[in-house]
C-alpha cells in the first residue's frame, strides 16, 4: 500500500520540477553583473536625468507650483547618485549601476510628476487671469454706469434748480 501512494507523490514531484525548471528558464531572475563600461554609463545616464530633473523643477517653481516635495526626492535622487559614484570609486560596479539605475528610475518619477505640476500651475494661472479680466471688465462696466447715472442726477438736479431760479429785479439808483 506504500507504494501505491509512493508513485503518485513522485509523478506529482516530477510534473512539478519539470514546471519550475521551465519557469526558470522562462523567467530568469536578474542578476546584476554590471562590468566598468556598464556602471559608467548607468551613471552618466542618472547624472543626465538629475540634471534634466533640476531644470524641469526650476521650470514648474518659476510658473508658481509647489515643488517642496519634488525637491526632497530630488535629494534622495542625488543621493543615490553619489553612492553609485562611491561603489563605483571603490570597484563595486555592481553597487554602482544599482544605485545609478535607482537614481534614473526616481529622475524619472521626479520629473513626470514636476511637468503635471508646471501644467497644473500654468492652468491655475490662466485661469486666475480669465477671472481677472473678467472682474476688470465688471467693474469698469459698473463704474462707466455708476458715473453715466450720477451725471443724468446731477444735471436733473442742476436743471430743476436754474429752472426754478426768479430773476431778481434791482433797481437802479444813479
Amino acid at each position: 500500500m506504500n507504494r501505491v501512494m509512493f508513485l503518485p507523490a513522485c509523478r506529482s514531484f516530477l510534473i512539478f520540477s519539470l514546471l519550475f525548471a521551465l519557469a526558470l528558464s522562462v523567467f530568469p531572475l536578474e542578476a546584476y553583473a554590471a562590468n566598468a563600461e556598464e556602471a559608467a554609463l548607468a551613471i552618466e545616464r542618472a547624472e543626465a536625468i538629475v540634471f534634466s530633473c533640476y531644470q524641469v523643477v526650476l521650470e514648474a517653481e518659476s510658473a508658481g507650483g509647489d515643488v517642496s516635495g519634488l525637491l526632497a526626492r530630488l535629494n534622495d535622487a542625488g543621493v543615490l547618485l553619489a553612492q553609485a559614484r562611491v561603489s563605483y570609486g571603490i570597484e563595486d560596479f555592481d553597487g554602482a549601476a544599482r544605485s545609478a539605475d535607482l537614481c534614473y528610475e526616481t529622475g524619472v518619477e521626479v520629473r513626470l510628476e514636476a511637468r503635471g505640476l508646471r501644467r497644473l500651475a500654468m492652468e491655475e494661472a490662466a485661469q486666475r487671469f480669465r477671472w481677472m479680466m473678467i472682474g476688470s471688465i465688471v467693474g469698469v462696466t459698473i463704474i462707466v454706469c455708476a458715473s453715466f447715472v450720477s451725471w443724468l442726477t446731477f444735471k436733473r438736479y442742476y436743471y430743476r434748480r436754474i429752472l426754478g431760479m426768479k430773476p431778481e429785479v434791482v433797481s437802479s439808483e444813479s
